[in-house]
């Protein structure tokens, strides 16, 4: 899984500064073809989306089992709290206790490099409204499992300066909390 590492090194660089089409551009330009995909996908790409689908609808239906099959061992779940990373063992410990959530993909754009497909899609969630995965797919034995899994909540340009604040202010507020608080 080491020759993954660079790809998702220039990944993670690219999509928040350039977007989709440099990532494709970058993927080509490595001598292979990556592709972005948002309208007719080829077969690879429609078994990942299966696999996202899949993904949502577990949740929603607290299937733990199913949904952490859907993961690779050494996949990471990245949260919208700051400190959440969480590798498969502690997100199952915490998704266990809970009844699921519900997340559904309102559109999806996957780019695929070979074995590996990343994706960014919108989410619609009746608790808080507008979400965003980002992840990696990679193709193994057991088919394409995910790598790695951002949910984030996007903030419209005009209000962020507001959002940004209220964030700062809170972090210094958790700051000024002692230990144990």
């Amino acid at each position: 899984m080491l020759h993954l590492k660079p790809l998702l090194l220039t990944t993670a660089l690219l999509l928040p500064i350039y977007g989709h089409s440099a990532l494709a551009n970058s993927l080509e330009a490595g001598n292979q073809n990556g592709q972005e995909q948002t309208g007719q996908l080829d077969d690879s790409q429609a078994q990942a989306a299966s696999v996202l689908d899949k993904l949502h609808q577990s949740a929603a239906n607290a299937d733990w089992d199913s949904y952490f099959s859907l993961f690779s061992p050494d996949a990471g779940f990245i949260g919208t709290d700051a400190s959440e990373y969480w590798n498969m063992v502690e997100f199952e410990q915490y998704a266990r206790a809970t009844k699921g959530w519900t997340y559904q993909s309102s559109s999806r754009r996957l780019v695929q490099h070979g074995d590996v497909i990343v994706f960014d899609e919108l989410l619609d969630s009746q608790s808080y409204g507008l979400g965003r995965g980002t992840g990696t797919l990679v193709k193994t034995e057991q088919g394409w499992q995910i790598l790695q899994y951002s949910l984030s909540f996007p903030i419209p340009n005009a209000l962020a300066p507001r959002i940004t604040d209220q964030i700062k202010l809170y972090r210094k507020k958790q700051k000024s909390v002692p230990e144990g608080n």
